[in-house]
C-alpha cells in the first residue's frame, strides 16, 4: 500500500506561510524554507511586542499622571496611596486620561484625596 502524504495539507501549510511572508525581501519573500524562518520569527516579535505594549502604555499613564499631580501639589505615589487609603477604585487609564482631557475634575481627585 503506498504512503500517503496529505497532498493538500501540505501545499495549504506552505502556502500559508508563503502569504505571510508576502512583503519581506529577497529569498525571505519566495523560498519556502527561508520564509517559514523569517515568518517564525516576525511571529515571535510580534508576541513580544503585544506584551510590551502594554508596559509601555503603563508608563505613560504613570508619567501622565505624575505630570499632572505635581501640577495639584503632589507627587504620584502619595496621590496612588491616598486614592488606595480612601477605597477609590479608578485605574491609571482613566487617571491620565482625565489629568490630560479633564485637568479640572482630576484636580477635584486629588483635592479629595488629600483631605
Amino acid at each position: 500500500m503506498p504512503r500517503a502524504k496529505n497532498k493538500p495539507a501540505s501545499r495549504a501549510r506552505r502556502k500559508k506561510i508563503m502569504h505571510m511572508a508576502k512583503g519581506y525581501w529577497g529569498r525571505r519573500r519566495s523560498v519556502y524554507t527561508v520564509a517559514k524562518n523569517h515568518v517564525e520569527k516576525g511571529l515571535l516579535h510580534a508576541y513580544t511586542g503585544r506584551k510590551l505594549k502594554k508596559r509601555t502604555f503603563r508608563q505613560l499613564w504613570i508619567t501622565r499622571i505624575n505630570a499632572a499631580a505635581r501640577m495639584n501639589g503632589t507627587t504620584y505615589s502619595r496621590l496612588i496611596h491616598s486614592l488606595a487609603d480612601k477605597g477609590v477604585a479608578i485605574n491609571r487609564k482613566v487617571l491620565a486620561n482625565l489629568a490630560v482631557d479633564n485637568p479640572s475634575a482630576f484636580a477635584e481627585i486629588v483635592k479629595f484625596s488629600l483631605n
